[in-house]
């Protein structure tokens, strides 16, 4: 079993979700978060005055597969995030000790499914 979490444009997530969809990838839980990477925050024009902030709206996606469904998310994830520009997001995959489904109770793999 394997977390992923994406950090995305906000604007893409309809289209990652579209392509996670296809994936038959369906459990995801989406948070708004502030951060920036290698483009450190936006420099604006406010009345004329130069204003630069260093942290950027994003969107992350934590999604727990099976390992057979790591691949298949990752390309997914970036088939709808991906513009080519700085800022399109990252993907970390860690391993996922245990995942217990409250209703039943039911653990590892079977939970996740």
């Amino acid at each position: 079993m394997k977390l992923i979490i994406a950090i995305i444009q906000p604007y893409r997530l309809e289209m990652v979700k579209e392509e996670l969809y296809k994936a038959d990838v369906n459990l995801i839980t989406v948070s708004e978060v502030l951060g920036h990477g290698r483009q450190k925050g936006v420099t604006e024009y406010y009345r004329g005055v130069k204003e630069t902030g260093n942290l950027l709206r994003k969107i992350r996606l934590e999604i727990a597969v099976n390992d057979n469904f790591v691949e298949p998310t990752i390309k997914a994830i970036i088939k709808g995030a991906r513009t080519g520009e700085t800022g399109d997001g990252k993907i970390f995959v860690s391993n996922l000790e245990e995942c217990i489904r409250i209703r039943t109770e039911e653990t590892g793999s079977k939970a996740i499914g």
